[in-house]
């Protein structure tokens, strides 16, 4: 059986990924792969995702340069979610977000509202062209 045979993916072909910075243990985010996306991540040792709202393969990075470097692909115990152990890199080392934070998870819930708590490292301005 074909490795990606092992994983249980969903009614649209699509397998939920979280991206953990392998140093630090931060989430970085949440996305999707598909066959293709998994086996394209595990060939360049790079994240390749399937964008949904793209409708295509989005190498992680390939317009802000931020790309996520793949230490470890982990699949949980009913093989319908993947880890996966990065190393955020790129021209400003550390973010993974496209509003330019270190994390998606950028928000916290407070006090009956979700408060921002994460400051904003780069502008995304200078990030996305």
């Amino acid at each position: 059986m074909d490795w990606l045979d092992s994983v249980k993916w969903d009614g649209d072909g699509l397998v939920p990924v979280i991206a953990q910075e392998a140093a630090s243990g931060d989430v970085l985010m949440f996305a999707w792969m598909n066959r293709e996306a998994l086996a394209e991540t595990v060939r360049r040792g790079q994240a390749v995702y399937w964008s949904r709202s793209r409708g295509r393969l989005w190498h992680k990075g390939e317009e802000s340069g931020h790309v996520q470097q793949v230490h470890e692909l982990r699949l949980d115990c009913d093989a319908d979610v993947i880890l996966m152990k990065v190393t955020q890199l790129g021209h400003a080392p550390g973010i993974a977000c496209h509003t330019g934070r270190h994390s998606c998870f950028f928000r916290r819930y407070e006090d009956g509202a979700w408060r921002t708590v994460d400051p904003v490292l780069k502008d995304p301005e200078s990030i996305y062209k």
